[in-house]
């Protein structure tokens, strides 16, 4: 499903992807292993947070709108959400 909810979180992980390309470019050129390490993490949350926010709304509309329409049961959805918790 493309909806205004993933490609909201295209954009982030574009924007995360042009981060990447950046720090690639920092490592190559040498610069203060702090700074690339600061960097590394900002690329790290921000695929992280586009991680839950597509975790989320699968949760919120997808397996919701499965199990109001009735084609999930109830123990497919646990089983899902048992799936999607090593994901968190």
């Amino acid at each position: 499903m493309t909806d205004a909810r993933h490609i909201s979180i295209a954009k982030r992980l574009k924007r995360a992807e042009g981060h990447l390309r950046a720090l690639v470019a920092m490592v190559e050129n040498g610069r203060d292993c702090l700074e690339i390490a600061q960097q590394l993490h900002a690329v790290e949350a921000a695929i992280t947070n586009a991680k839950r926010e597509l975790i989320h709304d699968h949760i919120s509309h997808c397996m919701d709108d499965a199990l109001t329409k009735g084609t999930m049961s109830s123990n497919d959805a646990i089983g899902q959400m048992r799936s999607l918790a090593k994901y968190l």
